[in-house]
């Protein structure tokens, strides 16, 4: 990610969806080690953590209950149903959180607090120090939050008639995650290597914020978090988005987000080596390998290596599915791709 010297990619395994595991299992993944150990692969990077959702949570509540779902107002004050036997975004039918005057209840809620730290926090850092992994700190979403607690089109009218309120709710999860580095940073001796967030704002189409609302908005958040990560010397602040990032890459960047992570090639082809030319190398990638490629066999998977190949070799990019394993690829056939990025020299 510095441009450092180096001659090969890390190995790496992020997951797969819970239907593709089931299907791993009946090939012959054993249970009783983990899939990084199985695949002699790393986890991208040792996560340090705290809870920077809301605190207290609302109560979950169970309203109705069939052998296929179940509806519940969850921990977000979000009503929901939650399909049982199958992967899938829950279907939203209702939200606490619907206008600028319901705020209150749910600022009060993400405010720093000594509860929000996890009982192993000592313990996962000493574990961080010596993982021989990079250190992440995970930092608040400042968008997808909204977005769970509100739904698209509550928090689109908020974008629109209370911007004021949009950007405090922007800025008071910044606030959050800037209290997150300050208790964590100084604790960790090595040092985080890297602050990383998710989002999920965008779709197959572009993006659910504007980026006129974005550079408003939301940037000044980003801002503030990359200045505190900064002080403790972290040069890395990444994002996670799924969708066409496009028309928001620039404007991540400019506020300081210098990591996009996984930029989907999708339908609407999302290529990393475009972003390289349009933004040079302050832009960094982790992913973008077509993942369905790994369904269409061995010769589509060569292809997506060769494609990517002058972004491996010019850095400041890590090879990696563009999102979770899929059911339809072979436990055999992801072996494979490992095997084949294990074996590349740069």
């Amino acid at each position: 990610m510095h441009y450092g010297e180096f001659d090969r990619m890390p190995v790496c395994h992020w997951a797969g969806w819970t239907e593709t595991r089931t299907r791993w299992v009946a090939e012959g993944l054993p249970t009783d080690i983990s899939e990084q150990q199985f695949f002699n692969a790393n986890p991208l990077w040792f996560g340090l953590w705290t809870n920077l959702g809301l605190y207290p949570a609302f109560e979950e509540t169970v309203l109705e209950e069939t052998a296929e779902y179940r509806i519940v107002r969850d921990r977000d004050g979000v009503t929901c149903q939650h399909w049982k036997n199958k992967s899938c975004i829950p279907h939203y039918m209702d939200f606490t959180l619907k206008t600028a005057k319901d705020w209150d209840e749910y600022k009060k809620r993400l405010q720093p607090h000594p509860g929000r730290l996890p009982a192993d926090l000592d313990a996962r850092i000493a574990q961080a120090e010596t993982a021989g992994l990079p250190v992440e700190l995970e930092l608040a979403s400042l968008m997808g939050l909204i977005r769970n607690w509100m739904g698209v089109q509550n928090m689109s009218y908020l974008m629109y008639d209370d911007r004021d309120v949009y950007a405090d709710m922007v800025m008071t999860l910044a606030d959050l995650s800037c209290w997150a580095v300050d208790t964590i940073a100084p604790r960790v001796k090595s040092g985080i290597d890297y602050g990383h967030g998710w989002e999920d704002i965008c779709g197959k189409t572009g993006p659910l914020v504007s980026p006129a609302i974005f550079d408003e908005c939301v940037a000044p958040g980003y801002h503030k978090v990359r200045a505190r990560l900064e002080a403790y010397g972290v040069k890395l602040m990444g994002v996670d988005s799924d969708g066409d990032v496009s028309a928001l890459a620039g404007h991540w960047l400019a506020a300081g987000v210098n990591v996009q992570f996984p930029i989907e090639v999708g339908t609407w082809k999302g290529d990393a080596a475009r972003y390289r030319k349009q933004y040079g190398r302050e832009l960094r990638v982790i992913g973008n390998f077509d993942k369905l490629a790994l369904e269409r066999g061995r010769h589509a998977v060569t292809a997506e290596i060769e494609r990517l190949m002058p972004l491996m070799r010019d850095g400041g990019f890590i090879i990696l599915p563009d999102h979770l394993i899929t059911p339809g690829v072979a436990l055999d056939d992801y072996r494979w791709y490992l095997d084949r990025v294990r074996e590349l020299r740069l």
